[in-house]
Protein backbone atom coordinates (compact mmCIF):
# COMPACT_ATOMS: atom_id res chain seq x y z
CA UNK A 1 0.00 0.00 0.00
CA UNK A 2 2.59 2.43 1.05
CA UNK A 3 4.05 1.63 -2.64
CA UNK A 4 0.78 2.58 -4.08
CA UNK A 5 0.52 6.42 -2.14
CA UNK A 6 4.28 7.30 -2.88
CA UNK A 7 3.69 6.32 -6.43
CA UNK A 8 0.80 8.81 -6.52
CA UNK A 9 3.22 11.27 -4.75
CA UNK A 10 5.68 11.51 -7.41
CA UNK A 11 3.23 11.34 -10.12
CA UNK A 12 1.68 14.66 -8.66
CA UNK A 13 4.94 16.34 -8.22
CA UNK A 14 5.82 15.88 -12.10
CA UNK A 15 -27.56 18.80 -17.63
CA UNK A 16 -29.20 17.23 -15.33
CA UNK A 17 -30.77 17.93 -12.01
CA UNK A 18 -32.89 17.10 -8.76
CA UNK A 19 -34.95 18.95 -7.18
CA UNK A 20 -34.10 16.83 -4.06
CA UNK A 21 -31.09 19.23 -1.62
CA UNK A 22 -29.88 17.36 0.93
CA UNK A 23 -28.96 19.31 4.31
CA UNK A 24 -25.01 19.29 4.95
CA UNK A 25 -23.94 18.58 8.74
CA UNK A 26 -22.48 21.69 10.18
CA UNK A 27 -20.98 21.72 13.27
CA UNK A 28 -19.29 24.75 15.69
CA UNK A 29 -16.27 23.14 15.17
CA UNK A 30 -16.10 22.88 11.99
CA UNK A 31 -17.75 20.99 8.60
CA UNK A 32 -17.14 17.38 6.12
CA UNK A 33 -13.92 15.39 6.41
CA UNK A 34 -10.42 14.70 5.31
CA UNK A 35 -8.43 12.94 3.23
CA UNK A 36 -5.73 12.05 4.76
CA UNK A 37 -3.60 11.78 1.55
CA UNK A 38 -3.36 15.14 1.66
CA UNK A 39 -1.23 14.68 4.99
CA UNK A 40 0.16 11.77 4.05
CA UNK A 41 4.08 12.64 4.49
CA UNK A 42 3.41 14.13 8.34
CA UNK A 43 0.71 11.03 8.75
CA UNK A 44 3.80 8.97 8.26
CA UNK A 45 6.32 10.75 10.80
CA UNK A 46 3.91 11.57 13.54
CA UNK A 47 0.34 10.30 13.06
CA UNK A 48 -1.10 10.85 16.04
CA UNK A 49 -0.04 14.65 16.11
CA UNK A 50 -0.95 14.83 12.55
CA UNK A 51 -4.81 13.69 13.56
CA UNK A 52 -4.87 16.09 16.18
CA UNK A 53 -4.01 19.09 13.93
CA UNK A 54 -6.50 17.23 11.69
CA UNK A 55 -9.23 17.63 14.33
CA UNK A 56 -8.25 20.95 15.39
CA UNK A 57 -8.42 22.07 11.87
CA UNK A 58 -12.44 21.59 12.62
CA UNK A 59 -12.99 18.20 10.21
CA UNK A 60 -15.30 16.24 11.88
CA UNK A 61 -14.49 12.47 9.92
CA UNK A 62 -11.35 11.45 8.20
CA UNK A 63 -10.47 8.93 5.45
CA UNK A 64 -7.59 6.78 5.65
CA UNK A 65 -4.92 6.25 3.03
CA UNK A 66 -2.17 4.24 4.93
CA UNK A 67 -3.58 1.07 5.29
CA UNK A 68 -0.09 -1.77 5.25
CA UNK A 69 -0.25 -5.02 6.31
CA UNK A 70 -2.97 -4.79 9.01
CA UNK A 71 -2.16 -2.00 10.22
CA UNK A 72 -3.00 1.67 9.95
CA UNK A 73 -0.76 4.27 9.80
CA UNK A 74 1.20 1.89 12.12
CA UNK A 75 -1.78 1.13 14.63
CA UNK A 76 -3.91 -2.20 14.64
CA UNK A 77 -7.49 -1.77 13.45
CA UNK A 78 -8.82 -1.34 17.24
CA UNK A 79 -6.37 1.23 18.39
CA UNK A 80 -6.55 3.47 15.13
CA UNK A 81 -10.33 3.57 15.98
CA UNK A 82 -9.80 4.54 19.52
CA UNK A 83 -7.08 6.89 18.85
CA UNK A 84 -9.84 8.66 16.44
CA UNK A 85 -12.70 8.51 18.98
CA UNK A 86 -10.77 10.21 21.73
CA UNK A 87 -10.01 13.31 19.02
CA UNK A 88 -13.23 13.62 18.26
CA UNK A 89 -12.93 11.88 14.75
CA UNK A 90 -14.84 9.65 12.63
CA UNK A 91 -13.45 6.44 10.53
CA UNK A 92 -15.27 7.11 7.70
CA UNK A 93 -13.41 5.17 4.48
CA UNK A 94 -10.47 3.72 3.98
CA UNK A 95 -8.89 3.71 0.46
CA UNK A 96 -6.81 0.18 -0.15
CA UNK A 97 -5.03 0.05 -3.13
CA UNK A 98 -3.88 -3.15 -2.29
CA UNK A 99 -6.52 -4.94 -2.18
CA UNK A 100 -6.80 -8.26 -4.32
CA UNK A 101 -8.95 -11.84 -4.13
CA UNK A 102 -6.51 -13.30 -2.31
CA UNK A 103 -6.54 -10.66 0.78
CA UNK A 104 -10.32 -9.18 0.25
CA UNK A 105 -11.20 -11.19 3.17
CA UNK A 106 -9.08 -9.75 5.35
CA UNK A 107 -8.75 -6.11 4.14
CA UNK A 108 -12.83 -5.82 4.46
CA UNK A 109 -12.58 -7.41 7.92
CA UNK A 110 -9.62 -5.18 9.03
CA UNK A 111 -11.65 -2.00 7.39
CA UNK A 112 -14.48 -2.62 9.93
CA UNK A 113 -12.45 -3.54 13.14
CA UNK A 114 -11.25 0.13 12.32
CA UNK A 115 -14.44 1.83 12.44
CA UNK A 116 -14.68 2.38 8.92
CA UNK A 117 -18.44 2.83 6.68
CA UNK A 118 -16.95 2.03 3.48
CA UNK A 119 -13.57 0.61 1.61
CA UNK A 120 -12.68 2.42 -1.53
CA UNK A 121 -10.62 1.00 -4.35
CA UNK A 122 -8.85 3.82 -5.74
CA UNK A 123 -6.81 2.30 -8.88
CA UNK A 124 -7.62 -0.40 -10.82
CA UNK A 125 -6.16 -3.21 -8.91
CA UNK A 126 -3.83 -6.23 -8.79
CA UNK A 127 -1.40 -4.30 -10.86
CA UNK A 128 -3.42 -2.80 -13.67
CA UNK A 129 -3.10 0.96 -13.00
CA UNK A 130 -0.69 2.19 -15.61
CA UNK A 131 0.88 5.95 -15.61
CA UNK A 132 3.01 6.80 -18.70
CA UNK A 133 5.78 9.34 -17.25
CA UNK A 134 6.41 10.56 -21.18
CA UNK A 135 2.98 11.78 -21.15
CA UNK A 136 2.09 11.96 -17.86
CA UNK A 137 -1.17 9.82 -18.43
CA UNK A 138 -3.12 7.68 -16.26
CA UNK A 139 -4.74 4.70 -17.02
CA UNK A 140 -5.54 0.71 -17.12
CA UNK A 141 -3.35 -2.48 -18.07
CA UNK A 142 -6.15 -5.06 -18.51
CA UNK A 143 -10.03 -4.53 -19.72
CA UNK A 144 -12.96 -3.21 -18.04
CA UNK A 145 -14.78 -6.13 -18.15
CA UNK A 146 -12.07 -7.35 -15.49
CA UNK A 147 -12.51 -4.40 -13.33
CA UNK A 148 -15.89 -4.58 -13.28
CA UNK A 149 -15.58 -8.12 -12.56
CA UNK A 150 -13.39 -7.59 -9.59
CA UNK A 151 -15.43 -5.04 -8.51
CA UNK A 152 -18.68 -7.14 -8.25
CA UNK A 153 -17.00 -9.81 -6.57
CA UNK A 154 -15.32 -8.10 -3.93
CA UNK A 155 -18.26 -5.62 -3.85
CA UNK A 156 -20.60 -8.24 -2.61
CA UNK A 157 -17.84 -9.43 -0.40
CA UNK A 158 -18.10 -6.37 1.63
CA UNK A 159 -22.10 -6.18 1.28
CA UNK A 160 -22.24 -9.40 3.41
CA UNK A 161 -19.50 -8.50 5.90
CA UNK A 162 -21.47 -5.48 6.31
CA UNK A 163 -19.34 -2.27 4.62
CA UNK A 164 -19.70 -1.19 1.53
CA UNK A 165 -17.56 -0.96 -1.79
CA UNK A 166 -17.08 2.30 -3.21
CA UNK A 167 -14.49 2.60 -6.63
CA UNK A 168 -12.54 6.24 -6.40
CA UNK A 169 -11.89 7.36 -10.44
CA UNK A 170 -9.47 9.90 -11.80
CA UNK A 171 -9.44 11.23 -14.85
CA UNK A 172 -8.79 8.29 -17.63
CA UNK A 173 -11.95 6.34 -15.81
CA UNK A 174 -14.19 9.72 -17.86
CA UNK A 175 -12.52 8.53 -21.69
CA UNK A 176 -14.58 6.64 -24.29
CA UNK A 177 -13.85 3.47 -25.45
CA UNK A 178 -13.94 2.23 -29.47
CA UNK A 179 -17.96 1.82 -28.66
CA UNK A 180 -18.12 5.53 -27.50
CA UNK A 181 -18.62 4.94 -23.63
CA UNK A 182 -16.45 5.29 -20.92
CA UNK A 183 -15.18 3.42 -17.64
CA UNK A 184 -17.42 5.17 -15.06
CA UNK A 185 -20.63 4.50 -17.36
CA UNK A 186 -19.83 0.63 -17.62
CA UNK A 187 -18.83 0.30 -14.22
CA UNK A 188 -21.73 2.20 -12.70
CA UNK A 189 -24.68 0.30 -15.48
CA UNK A 190 -22.99 -3.24 -15.14
CA UNK A 191 -22.16 -3.25 -11.41
CA UNK A 192 -24.67 -4.21 -8.58
CA UNK A 193 -25.75 -0.92 -6.57
CA UNK A 194 -26.70 -3.00 -3.80
CA UNK A 195 -22.91 -3.87 -3.56
CA UNK A 196 -20.57 -1.27 -5.57
CA UNK A 197 -20.61 2.37 -5.55
CA UNK A 198 -19.12 5.43 -6.79
CA UNK A 199 -16.47 8.19 -4.92
CA UNK A 200 -16.46 10.72 -7.55
CA UNK A 201 -13.59 13.06 -7.44
CA UNK A 202 -14.68 16.17 -8.77
CA UNK A 203 -11.20 17.76 -10.03
CA UNK A 204 -10.44 14.64 -11.99
CA UNK A 205 -13.59 14.38 -13.22
CA UNK A 206 -13.47 18.29 -13.81
CA UNK A 207 -10.38 17.63 -15.67
CA UNK A 208 -11.37 14.89 -17.96
CA UNK A 209 -14.41 17.40 -19.26
CA UNK A 210 -17.49 15.23 -17.78
CA UNK A 211 -20.03 17.36 -15.95
CA UNK A 212 -20.52 15.34 -12.47
CA UNK A 213 -23.98 16.91 -12.39
CA UNK A 214 -24.88 15.56 -15.72
CA UNK A 215 -23.86 11.70 -13.90
CA UNK A 216 -25.90 12.68 -11.27
CA UNK A 217 -29.00 12.33 -13.11
CA UNK A 218 -27.78 9.70 -15.34
CA UNK A 219 -26.89 7.27 -12.11
CA UNK A 220 -28.90 8.40 -9.36
CA UNK A 221 -28.22 7.37 -5.66
CA UNK A 222 -24.70 6.09 -6.77
CA UNK A 223 -22.66 8.45 -5.83
CA UNK A 224 -21.97 8.25 -1.65
CA UNK A 225 -18.95 10.30 -1.76
CA UNK A 226 -17.49 13.52 -2.71
CA UNK A 227 -13.47 14.10 -3.13
CA UNK A 228 -13.83 18.22 -3.25
CA UNK A 229 -10.61 18.82 -4.79
CA UNK A 230 -10.13 22.24 -6.39
CA UNK A 231 -8.83 23.51 -9.40
CA UNK A 232 -7.30 26.80 -10.22
CA UNK A 233 -6.79 28.37 -13.70
CA UNK A 234 -3.67 26.75 -14.94
CA UNK A 235 -5.10 23.68 -14.10
CA UNK A 236 -3.17 22.90 -10.82
CA UNK A 237 -4.76 21.59 -7.39
CA UNK A 238 -5.28 24.30 -5.14
CA UNK A 239 -7.56 24.61 -1.62
CA UNK A 240 -11.26 23.94 -1.83
CA UNK A 241 -12.48 27.65 -2.42
CA UNK A 242 -9.54 28.89 -4.50
CA UNK A 243 -10.03 27.68 -7.63
CA UNK A 244 -12.47 27.31 -10.09
CA UNK A 245 -14.99 24.49 -9.50
CA UNK A 246 -18.30 25.41 -8.40
CA UNK A 247 -18.93 23.46 -5.61
CA UNK A 248 -22.02 24.93 -4.68
CA UNK A 249 -24.01 23.96 -8.26
CA UNK A 250 -22.42 20.60 -7.70
CA UNK A 251 -23.70 20.06 -3.58
CA UNK A 252 -27.07 21.30 -4.57
CA UNK A 253 -27.46 17.74 -6.35
CA UNK A 254 -26.11 16.20 -3.69
CA UNK A 255 -28.93 14.66 -2.39
CA UNK A 256 -29.76 12.99 -6.14
CA UNK A 257 -26.31 11.91 -6.27
CA UNK A 258 -26.71 9.69 -3.26
CA UNK A 259 -23.90 11.45 -1.06
CA UNK A 260 -23.62 10.63 2.41
CA UNK A 261 -19.89 12.40 3.14
CA UNK A 262 -17.59 14.48 1.49
CA UNK A 263 -13.97 15.23 1.94
CA UNK A 264 -11.19 17.99 0.66
CA UNK A 265 -8.66 16.31 -0.54
CA UNK A 266 -5.14 18.07 -1.93
CA UNK A 267 -2.71 15.59 -3.78
CA UNK A 268 -0.23 18.60 -4.21
CA UNK A 269 0.04 21.59 -1.98
CA UNK A 270 2.98 23.33 -3.97
CA UNK A 271 4.72 26.07 -1.69
CA UNK A 272 1.84 25.37 0.81
CA UNK A 273 2.50 22.73 3.40
CA UNK A 274 -0.40 20.57 3.70
CA UNK A 275 -1.58 21.39 7.37
CA UNK A 276 -1.88 25.04 6.47
CA UNK A 277 -3.68 24.12 3.28
CA UNK A 278 -5.68 21.67 5.21
CA UNK A 279 -6.79 24.72 6.99
CA UNK A 280 -7.89 26.37 4.18
CA UNK A 281 -9.54 23.62 2.62
CA UNK A 282 -12.01 23.81 6.16
CA UNK A 283 -12.99 27.38 5.50
CA UNK A 284 -13.86 26.63 1.96
CA UNK A 285 -15.95 23.59 2.84
CA UNK A 286 -17.96 25.73 5.38
CA UNK A 287 -18.73 28.69 2.41
CA UNK A 288 -19.79 25.68 0.19
CA UNK A 289 -22.20 24.47 3.03
CA UNK A 290 -23.41 27.03 4.53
Amino acid sequence: MKLVYAFFGLLLLASCGSKTEKKMEITESGVGGLALYTVRDEMSKDPKGTLKAVADAGYQYIEAAGYDNGTYYGMSPTEFKNYLNELGLEPRSSHQGSISYENADQQIADAIEAGFEYIVVPVPPMGMFTYDFETRTMGMNGTTETLIEFLSVVGEKASNAGIQLLYHNHDFEFKVDGDGVTMVDRILSETNPEHVNFQIDLFWATAAGADPIEYFGKYPGRFKAFHVKDRDADGNMTPVGKGEIDFKAIFKHAGHAGMEYYLAEQDNTGDQSPLDAIVDSQKGLQAIVN
